[in-house]
């Protein structure tokens, strides 16, 4: 924990405030949407693919469409793409069917609203709790887990980089930063018949999510954006849930979604955040 505070102190600075638009002046003004991020802002297989490149698994049931619906957006650019870190920001990202250019680049001066969900692959998460589940499996624990703290910590730069540069190249734009919801309970033992790990591998596991939002919450109040937490809104919906209360799937999927990552029920749940966000409640 403590190399993760000594990050943040280094990552934070002043930034500057979105300019007031066009409603405090008692018009509704256009909403201009760009939406950019990983797989937990695409959700594969939480409905059709959509978009291009089909790699990228962009599902017309994410939570950006579902927020660009509900906004009345004049113009909607879902630049998320499955697999996406920190780096597929400014750099085109590679995907089994096509490349997905520099997510950055949907981004223009008359941008007017942009959410972004990324990182977790940079700490790489998901793929930590699979790992993890496979040494379970065989009756070890995980000692990688223990280092999740350091993981996140490394992060806290390329963050930083990514919402002062959203903000440069859309600077009269409202920036969401929006973090990751609940995946893992607070007890492990609610865990026991659903998952393999360790009860000290899951906790590790949760309090390296925990620490991710930390970084996004601080980098997105350091840089003139503002973070929307969708923890609270998933709090009991988590992948232990019993199956009809849950929102994150398993390690098997049994409805379509990517293991390990919201369902159709999730997405929704994150796109009533991002609006709650969005007016102020």
């Amino acid at each position: 924990m403590a190399v993760v505070v000594a990050a943040l102190a280094t990552g934070c600075g002043s930034g500057d405030q979105p300019r007031a638009d066009d409603e405090s002046r008692g018009r509704r003004a256009p909403v201009h949407y760009v939406a950019l991020g990983d797989s937990y802002t695409a959700a594969p297989g939480t409905g059709r693919i959509v978009g291009s490149p089909e790699g990228c698994g962009r599902s017309d049931n994410n939570y950006p469409r579902l927020v660009a619906a509900r906004v009345g957006a004049e113009s909607f650019t879902d630049a998320s793409c499955g697999g996406a870190t920190t780096e597929h920001l400014t750099q085109p990202q590679q995907t089994s069917d096509g490349t997905n250019p520099p997510q950055l680049a949907a981004l223009t001066p008359d941008t007017t609203l942009v959410t972004v969900g990324i990182g977790g692959n940079d700490v790489g998460l998901v793929e930590l709790a699979g790992q993890c589940a496979e040494v379970a499996t065989h009756g070890g624990a995980c000692e990688e887990s223990v280092a999740i703290g350091d993981r996140v910590a490394n992060t806290v730069p390329a963050v930083a980089s990514v919402v002062a540069a959203i903000r440069e190249k859309a600077p009269d734009a409202r920036v969401l930063v929006v973090g990751y919801p609940t995946i893992l309970p607070n007890d492990p033992a609610a865990c026991a018949d659903v998952l393999p790990h360790s009860p000290t591998d899951l906790a590790a596991l949760r309090e390296g999510l925990e620490l991710l939002n930390h970084v996004l919450e601080q980098q997105a109040n350091a840089h003139g954006a503002e973070f929307v937490d969708t923890t609270s809104a998933t709090a009991e919906h988590h992948l232990c849930a019993p199956e009809g209360e849950r929102w994150i799937e398993g390690l098997e999927s049994v409805t379509g979604a990517a293991p390990l990552h919201p369902t159709a029920e999730g997405e929704r749940a994150i796109a009533d955040a991002v609006l709650a966000a969005i007016r102020g409640s």
